[in-house]
Formats: C-alpha cells, sequence, structure tokens
C-alpha cells in the first residue's frame, strides 16, 4: 500500500500529503479516496511519529495532512492539536477526518489551524472538493453587491419584507435548527422567480448560523453593528454571504461581543435594510431578552418561540410571559413551536403535551417531531436538512410550514392588489 511508513523514505518520490492517525486500516475509505486523488504521493504516519517527522527535511514537500479520528481519539486531543499547530507552522494544511467525533472537539482543533473537517464515512467526492479548496487561492474580496450577479435586485420602492423572528426559550430548543431551515425553504419553496430570502444572526455572542452553513465570519460584521449611521444599502448587501446562490446571510461577528453593544435603532436599521431588498427576512433571536428584543417583537409578523416538553421551557416560557405583560408589550404575538413532539401514537407524550399548553393558557401552534442524529449531522457539516436528508421529518414538517407561510404571503398580496 502506498500508505506505508516505507513510503515516506526520503529516497522514495516526493510525498505532497499524509494520513495520520492510530490506525488507518479502520479508516479504509480514505485510503481508496487517497489512493485516487495522490496516486503514489502520499503516505502514512502514526499520530506518535508525526510532530517527529515534521523536523524532517522530506516533509518539505508536504501540500496536506488528512488527520483521521474517531471518539476514541478524543482521550488524544492535546496530541492531535500540537500536529495541527506543527503542520500549520510548516505551511502545511490540515483536514481532520472524523468519525462521531463531538462538535466540541473538532471546534478545538479547528480553532488551533485545523483547515476544515469531514465526516467519515466519507460522503461521494468529500475529499476531492476538500483539496480542491485547499489548492485554489484565496477569492478576492468581492466587489460591491450591485456587481454581484447572485445579489438580489436594488429595493423597491415600498417594499418590505415579511419578518419572522425565530427565539428559543431553553437551550438547545431548535431555534437556530428550524431559522436556517426554515430561511432554506422559503428559498427553494418555488423552482422559478423564488422569494429573495435573508436570515440575519442576531445572536453576537453564540450565534451558530455560520456554522449550520459552512461559512466564514467576517469582520465587516462588527463594522455594519458597531457605525450603522454609516451604513447604507451597498454596505449592508456587501456584509453578506450566499449560501447556494439562493440564500444571503448575515452572520453572527467573528468574536464575542456584548449584547449592548447595539441598541435598538440599531438592530432596527440593519432589519429595514434587509426588508427593502429581501421577500422574507428571518431573525435567529438570542435566548437572553435584550433592549432590543422588545423592536423586533413589534415589527415582526410573526415572533415563534420555541420551547420542549420539559420543566425548563415551562418555567422559561413563565417568565417570559411575565416579563411582557409587565412591560406592557404584546405577549400574544409569540407563536409557540414544539420542538421534539411527541409521535402521534405518543397518547401519553400527547397528554403531557396537553397539560403544559393548559397550565401555561398557552397555544402550541407548531409541533416539529425529532429529526435524531441526521439534524446534527448536517448541522456539523454545514448544510440544511433538505440538501443533507430530505425525507427527514423534521425537515418534511418545516418545509411545509414554508409552503403555508408562503401561500399566506401570496393569498394577502393578491388580496392588496
Amino acid at each position: 500500500m502506498s500508505g506505508s511508513n516505507a513510503a515516506l523514505d526520503q529516497e522514495a518520490a516526493p510525498i505532497a500529503a499524509c494520513t495520520i492517525s492510530r490506525d488507518v486500516q479502520a479508516f479504509d475509505l480514505l485510503i481508496e479516496d487517497m489512493e485516487t486523488e495522490m496516486g503514489e504521493a502520499w503516505g502514512d504516519l502514526s499520530i506518535d511519529d508525526a510532530i517527529a517527522f515534521f523536523d524532517q527535511p522530506e516533509s518539505d514537500t508536504l501540500e496536506f495532512v488528512a488527520i483521521a479520528m474517531d471518539d476514541h481519539d478524543e482521550t488524544n486531543l492535546a496530541q492531535i492539536a500540537e500536529v495541527i499547530r506543527r503542520a500549520d507552522a510548516k505551511g502545511i494544511k490540515a483536514l481532520v477526518v472524523a468519525e462521531e467525533v463531538s462538535p466540541i472537539a473538532l471546534h478545538q482543533l479547528l480553532k488551533v489551524g485545523a483547515e476544515e473537517f469531514i465526516p467519515y464515512p466519507l460522503p461521494d467526492g468529500a475529499l476531492h472538493d476538500a483539496i480542491e479548496r485547499i489548492r485554489s487561492p484565496e477569492p478576492p474580496a468581492p466587489p460591491p453587491a450591485a456587481e454581484v450577479p447572485s445579489s438580489p435586485k436594488a429595493s423597491r420602492q415600498n417594499h418590505e419584507g415579511v419578518l419572522i423572528a425565530i427565539h428559543g426559550l431553553a437551550g438547545g430548543s431548535g431555534a437556530t435548527t428550524m431559522a436556517v431551515n426554515l430561511a432554506w425553504e422559503l428559498a427553494t419553496v418555488e423552482k422559478n422567480d423564488a422569494p429573495r430570502v435573508c436570515i440575519l444572526d442576531l445572536d453576537l455572542q453564540f450565534g451558530s448560523v455560520s456554522t449550520f452553513l459552512d461559512l466564514p465570519r467576517r469582520d465587516i460584521i462588527y463594522e455594519v453593528l458597531s457605525d450603522t449611521a454609516s451604513v447604507d444599502e451597498e454596505s449592508f448587501m456587501a456584509s453578506l454571504l450566499t449560501f447556494n446562490n439562493r440564500l444571503h446571510v448575515f452572520t453572527a461577528p467573528g468574536d464575542m461581543l456584548p449584547l449592548d453593544l447595539v441598541s435598538s435603532e440599531d438592530i432596527m436599521t440593519v432589519i429595514d435594510f434587509a426588508r427593502a431588498n429581501f421577500d422574507y427576512v428571518i431573525v435567529d433571536m438570542p435566548s437572553t431578552v435584550v433592549q432590543w428584543t422588545e423592536s423586533i417583537l413589534t415589527a415582526a409578523h410573526i415572533y415563534f418561540a420555541t420551547i420542549e416538553l420539559d420543566m425548563r421551557s415551562a418555567q422559561n416560557t413563565l417568565r417570559m410571559i411575565r416579563a411582557l405583560k409587565s412591560e406592557e408589550l404584546p405577549a400574544n404575538k409569540l407563536r409557540y413551536v414544539l420542538n421534539r413532539a411527541p409521535k402521534f401514537t405518543d397518547l401519553n407524550g400527547k397528554s403531557r403535551v396537553k397539560r403544559l399548553a393548559e397550565s401555561l393558557d398557552i397555544a402550541i401552534e407548531i409541533s416539529l417531531p425529532d429529526g435524531g442524529k441526521q439534524v446534527v449531522q448536517a448541522g456539523d457539516h454545514g448544510v440544511p436538512l433538505a440538501e443533507a436528508a430530505t425525507k427527514n421529518p423534521l425537515r418534511k414538517e418545516i418545509q411545509k410550514l414554508a409552503q403555508q407561510l408562503h401561500a399566506l404571503g401570496a393569498d394577502e398580496e393578491a388580496a392588496a392588489k
């Protein structure tokens, strides 16, 4: 096999790539793809030998290393991180091929210098695409929005897009999952003349929309939020990234920022620009209530609040209702979404849902099923459920919701004419 340590001998042909793993034989699909992509110009090293090899002159020819790991390797994360640091110091790109590795571990490896990660078993063409991205030069700075073909048309007079906010009332209740997938379903609801959709990640500290869509966080986001008085339509459009040429994304800032960095006026300036240029604006709200929560609640056409069937969701919902009523804010605008709802045949679960709604004096208008591991995998891979798991039950419900919202909007627009 070309991946043996002998292949790294200095008398052999120059090595352009190398796999690094505890046992490469456990990643047979990686071996096949490496042989397809690299031919004989690759080798294999153990994790223990990798650091020492970077000090050898033979490593100077390396273009990239592929670090293969599974959940058993998480106990050795510090050593793997050191391998990535040493590779990065020599200008060698590091790919992480991960099987059932926790998102926290992957985040740490990306933070120390890993270029990207690929799930294992390898999807068709995933290694090829990753190598192509490594070999491609850094993309040039984007031109002004008016020159970008995928940018939406200039704002229309008196055009105000539909504003939909999604607020998680408990950690892990699926607010970002719903926001990202609802935005994508709306952006693709029609094959021809699809609506223009923008998603705004306003969780300034832990926003993860960019992670869910595999997009970078940009410094321009901080510039826009910190000086909205200088923002015009052109600079706002230039701050957006595009996912698959259909969905426009205003990511969270690259650094963790205080939630009081921006005022209600700052946030509404951003939202007004978005509504002027898009048919639907989806806002992924922070779970914390801030001063500009009131502004978005008041302006939103629909304000979804995601909960689960547990005590913390019930208590947080009660706190939220009390807080809104104490400030004389429209608590009745909240539209409750029950995530991981019981199955149709779970009579006991359905009874618990009924008791929850009655005890809080709310109506649970939308029930989303548990999407299982595919939801986590889609998020880790940076694609919507429609791309990763078309038949997933959660995806189907969100698709149905998008169709209903779009049909309602079309009916109202027709009535207005």
